[in-house]
């Protein structure tokens, strides 16, 4: 064989060798790019969750102190209307405040509570004695308190 063939023969070699190397490389390539792409995709789904758990974390909090700051409203306006029926005296204002925070807690619930706190202001309005309004206000308390308390609650 002649040395231009021996010269062909070796290019040929190179250049196929080439090729299957290029070929395989690309191959390799295009895998770590598809398992890059789908790590990033798994991050960006993980990322996206905790935003989402974030955000409900901060929704249920402003929640519970919106039903908290509610509840103690209707408890000040009930204590103002037993110690007018202690007394005697009061406000002009104490019965649409009793009224307005009973809204409140009607509108903000659960029904467990709005029962209580409508019991309380029931007893306030039929001139109940004392221990009752105490143990009706007590009710509406351990309600209050059991709502703020289970996450669950509606």
């Amino acid at each position: 064989m002649s040395e231009w063939g021996v010269a062909l023969i070796a290019a040929g070699s190179a250049i196929a060798g080439s090729v299957v190397t290029g070929w395989y490389s690309r191959s390799a390539g295009i895998r770590q790019a598809e398992a890059a792409r789908h790590a990033g995709d798994r991050q960006a789904d993980a990322l996206v969750e905790s935003v989402r758990l974030t955000m409900q974390g901060e929704a249920r909090q402003r929640s519970l102190a919106l039903r908290r700051q509610t509840y103690a409203e209707f408890l000040g306006a009930a204590e103002a209307r037993i110690l007018t029926e202690r007394t005697g005296r009061g406000t002009s204002d104490d019965e649409a405040l009793l009224q307005r925070a009973l809204s409140g807690v009607a509108l903000e619930g659960p029904p467990e509570v709005a029962a209580a706190a409508h019991h309380l202001v029931d007893g306030l309005r039929r001139h109940e004695p004392p221990d009752d309004l105490h143990r009706a206000k007590q009710a509406f308390v351990s309600a209050a308190q059991e709502c703020l308390k289970d996450p669950t609650a509606t």
